[in-house]
């Protein structure tokens, strides 16, 4: 009789917030000698994954939001958002596209409602984040990946 694949399994334990940090290091001179609001919005975005037990993972999100008003920073918000994810069943190429790409994407929502929160309980406009397509950036980190391997495999020749 023919070993049966086991089914992929996917849940949802927890999504929680790991670390977050604001700093405004010009407030209040910020508000009173505010002349026109035009912000410059950077935002640095970094995932990781890391197995906990079995097949239970988490996965982390660190979304870093610099703000600038004219050459100065108007604040800086640094937000870790985390989910505790099983995950089973699925072959390997298949379970790095869902740790890379996958659980951030379910992570995201949270960690953008946090950073808009916190820029308003910071005393500044909201700050809506765009969508983010964590399949392409997951797409474009394999292909860096292969790239160096293949460099890396030319000069061993």
């Amino acid at each position: 009789m023919a070993e049966e694949t086991p089914q992929p399994n996917f849940r949802i334990h927890k999504i929680y917030a790991k670390d977050v940090s604001f700093e405004s290091p010009r407030a209040p001179a910020l508000f009173v000698d505010n002349a026109g609001w035009q912000p410059k919005v950077q935002v640095q975005l970094n995932s990781e994954s890391k197995a906990i037990r079995d097949a239970l993972y988490e996965s982390t999100l660190t979304l870093t939001v610099t703000v600038e008003q004219g050459e100065e920073t108007a604040y800086l918000i640094e937000v870790k958002y985390a989910g505790l994810f099983e995950l089973g069943g699925f072959p390997d190429p298949q379970m790095a596209h869902m740790l890379g790409a996958y659980c951030p994407n379910v992570i995201f929502p949270f960690a953008r409602q946090l950073v808009c929160d916190t820029a308003v309980a910071g005393g500044f406009p909201q700050l809506l984040l765009e969508p983010v397509n964590f399949d392409a950036l997951f797409q474009q980190q394999q292909q860096a990946k292969q790239n160096e391997s293949g460099a890396g495999d030319a000069t061993l020749q």
